[in-house]
């Protein structure tokens, strides 16, 4: 399978990039700064490196990227710095999504693209009926108004939601919302469920980056896995012993 990734050169994007080109995908990259790329995946065989800004790209240059790949994985993110947070493009991961699904309908493929994103937990799956408390309902409003980026994220997902639905002939998607994320060196047993099962503001559980690229490697490579999760917003915990 050849599969294209966007965020490629973040703590998430070159977990998902080394899983893949381990179980032998071919694997191309768009990244501003390919040197942020690991040495161990930057010099493999199956990985081609385009050295741009996704959203510098022309329509016409996104759309010969995504020509022939089977996949396309966002694990785009914002910075957590203040010109992270409140700078432009403050809708870096819903314009991506918005001309990656574009790049994929000028190609007119003969069967569905995958179309992976990776979210939060903090945003909502509005086709479940997903009961949060009023605090939490409170809290993410705040969020929504004063972060950029939970509007981003929750806009992101909107679109494959509510623009490419559960019915399109040329895409198929699913987002991945994992809870507090941290770095773990190796990949552990986790569990996937469709809705959370915990408060993310109040009771939040956690999510390794490893597992996460694990996750969305599985949703890629294995189809049974996207046939359970195709058209969903699974929910991803490390599963706690």
């Amino acid at each position: 399978m050849n599969n294209l990734i966007v965020g490629a050169s973040g703590a998430t994007g070159r977990l998902l990039t080394e899983e893949l080109l381990n179980r032998g995908q071919c694997v191309k990259v768009i990244v501003r700064s390919p040197d942020k790329l690991p040495t161990a995946i930057k010099n493999h065989d199956n990985l081609s490196v385009v050295q741009a800004s996704v959203l510098d790209l022309s329509d016409a240059e996104l759309a010969q990227h995504v020509k022939g790949c089977d996949a396309v994985a966002s694990c785009l993110g914002h910075n957590m710095t203040f010109k992270g947070i409140y700078g432009q493009p403050r809708k870096l991961v819903t314009e991506a999504t918005r001309r990656l699904c574009e790049a994929v309908r000028a190609n007119r493929p003969e069967k569905p693209i995958k179309f992976v994103l990776m979210n939060t937990v903090g945003n909502r799956n509005r086709d479940l009926n997903e009961p949060i408390s009023l605090a939490q309902k409170g809290v993410i409003g705040l969020l929504r108004l004063f972060l950029p980026p939970q509007a981003d994220n929750e806009q992101a997902a909107e679109y494959l939601r509510s623009k490419v639905g559960q019915n399109d002939k040329q895409i198929e998607w699913a987002v991945v919302r994992p809870d507090s994320l941290l770095d773990e060196d190796e990949f552990t047993a986790y569990n996937v469920y469709p809705s959370p099962i915990r408060s993310a503001i109040f009771d939040p559980g956690q999510t390794s980056r490893i597992n996460v690229g694990h996750f969305m490697a599985d949703l890629i490579t294995e189809d049974d896995i996207w046939r359970q999760w195709q058209g969903q917003m699974p929910v991803i915990y490390n599963k706690v012993s």
